[in-house]
């Protein structure tokens, strides 16, 4: 085991004046830069009335995403609606309450639910929901013309398969 020698200097210095120290602080924080965007909050979210653990099936269509969750609360049945909420410009939440829930806010902070992250190629503020043989269907429409969806047209004409009715240019390869 060896045994190192204590220094005979010690760089410890104590301050006892605060108030410069509150002040370097206070310069420091005028410094930073602002955030401007928080990275963990999604640009569209779908929240559902369900433990965060519940099994909900989702379906992705060519139009839309389709959630399916089965449920036997009473206060479902009726009045169910899709109510969008912009929680800052920008960022939108889809929750879906019942006509029990309405006394709630709608923006209020649930942490225990389950949510959905949508892709930038919903419409949420066209949410659908919907009561079904104990079934809560929630559909959620997409819009076709997006700029990064696969089932968006080309308008170049120069098109290999043309339109789909055989009217295109036929490539062989030997």
């Amino acid at each position: 085991m060896k045994v190192h020698p204590v220094p005979k200097k010690r760089n410890i210095t104590l301050r006892y004046d605060t108030a410069s120290t509150l002040s370097e602080s206070a310069s420091l924080s005028l410094r930073q830069k602002k955030l401007r965007r928080l990275p963990h909050i999604f640009a569209k979210v779908l929240e559902l009335p369900f433990h965060s653990n519940a099994d909900v099936f989702v379906e992705e269509t060519a139009d839309c995403f389709r959630f399916v969750a089965c449920t036997d609360d009473e206060i479902l049945r009726e009045g169910i609606r899709a109510h969008p909420v912009e929680i800052y410009p920008g960022v939108t939440k889809v929750v879906i309450r019942g006509a029990g829930f309405l006394e709630f806010l709608v923006g209020e902070l649930e942490l225990d639910v389950w949510r959905f992250r949508l892709p930038a190629s919903t419409r949420p503020e066209l949410a659908t929901a919907g009561y079904d043989d104990g079934e809560l269907v929630v559909t959620v429409p997409k819009d076709v013309n997006f700029i990064g969806s696969d089932v968006e047209d080309d308008d170049d004409g120069d098109q290999v398969w043309g339109e789909g009715n055989g009217g295109g240019r036929l490539v062989l390869v030997q």
